[in-house]
């Protein structure tokens, strides 16, 4: 892992924040240049809060079951996939790889951070292309030069805009071929049946898991994303985060969330019976010419006019995402599953449709 990490992330100071210093509790708080007063009530927006999250991660971890040492907060998953380049993508010479049509973020952050990205398309029913990504990988290690290589490889499962999760054998495999950071995305991890990548992390020390409490937890305006990994690298995101990122309204949100874990399992099978339901309903429509099996909280389906029936949906108060220009993706919409109610506008926006 050390060397893949760039050169002066290696041998990074860490920043240390007077809440690193210290701690505890102190009557006190002299320390951190805050001002005393507090003028939107009793709730410490003037202090700075935990750097590291500790309630929250111990929340995680006795919720979760994501160890204490292996996690780290982000503000939303976004910033750990961000804080992934950064610590291991020299800019202007290191790459990715993606598996498109995937999250968008992926290329967005790597075009900011000027790195490269290479791709090795899913197939069209999105499945990982197992023999063309091994024949690329295999090409780009045996052609690396002293400019820079390939660092980080993304899968996102369950897959967006897909929704279809991969097994634990094809992550595995994928992890065996790749001697980069494997960085799996289960961002929609709680929808799906299939077991989580975290299982492969005393096997694989350079596999990264990201999670996220904005889906199934529904705290997604909380912004709080969760890294998995080796302590070795969480200790490098540990060095290199901004000291404050989790502010201690999003924590005391997060942690309130953690306590209610019965009342977010009833919530997802709710949501689960509703996918059920929502599918079955779209596949009866003559505009419907196939809904892709779901394993996240949304379907991703193939209509007769994507454009018109977006725009027909959208005049009747209700929003779908268009993915027509997405690789495999024509004439798809991606579709959320919502409450009965919103499922049962929906399902009569689209009955009303002309061509349905």
């Amino acid at each position: 892992m050390r060397e893949l990490l760039r050169k002066n992330i290696a041998e990074l100071t860490p920043y240390s924040c007077a809440r690193n210093d210290f701690t505890g509790e102190a009557e006190v708080y002299l320390d951190a240049n805050e001002n005393w007063q507090d003028f939107v009530g009793k709730v410490d927006a003037n202090r700075y809060p935990d750097p590291l999250s500790v309630q929250v991660r111990k929340a995680i971890e006795e919720k979760l079951g994501l160890p204490f040492a292996n996690t780290l907060l982000g503000n939303g998953s976004d910033e750990l996939i961000d804080n992934l380049l950064r610590c291991f993508c020299n800019p202007g010479k290191d790459s990715i790889l993606i598996m498109p049509p995937t999250y968008g973020a992926y290329r967005v952050f790597a075009d900011i951070n000027d790195v490269k990205v290479e791709t090795v398309p899913l197939t069209p029913d999105f499945a990982i292309d197992v023999p063309a990504l091994e024949a690329f990988l295999s090409h780009e290690k045996a052609n690396r030069s002293g400019e820079g290589r390939l660092k980080l490889l993304f899968i996102c499962s369950p897959n967006n805009p897909s929704g279809n999760a991969f097994s634990l054998e094809e992550i595995e495999r994928v992890c065996s071929l790749f001697d980069g950071i494997t960085v799996v995305d289960e961002a929609y991890y709680d929808f799906s049946s299939k077991p989580s990548a975290v299982t492969l992390l005393g096997r694989f020390p350079n596999l990264v898991v990201l999670r996220t409490l904005s889906k199934c937890w529904a705290l997604a305006s909380a912004r709080v994303g969760i890294a998995v990994a080796s302590e070795e690298i969480i200790a490098v995101f540990r060095s290199m985060k901004y000291p404050y990122n989790i502010g201690s309204p999003s924590q005391r949100l997060a942690l309130k969330a953690l306590k209610e874990a019965d009342a977010v399992q009833q919530g997802l099978a709710q949501i689960k019976e509703e996918r059920t339901r929502l599918g079955t309903e779209l596949a009866k429509l003559a505009c419907v010419h196939r809904v892709f099996p779901s394993d996240a909280n949304f379907f991703l389906v193939r209509v007769t006019d994507a454009n018109a029936l977006y725009h027909s949906l959208a005049d009747r108060g209700i929003i779908v995402r268009n993915r027509s220009k997405e690789m495999h993706c024509q004439s798809c919409l991606r579709i959320t599953v919502g409450s009965k109610t919103e499922n049962d506008k929906l399902l009569a926006a689209l009955a009303a449709y002309k061509e349905c």
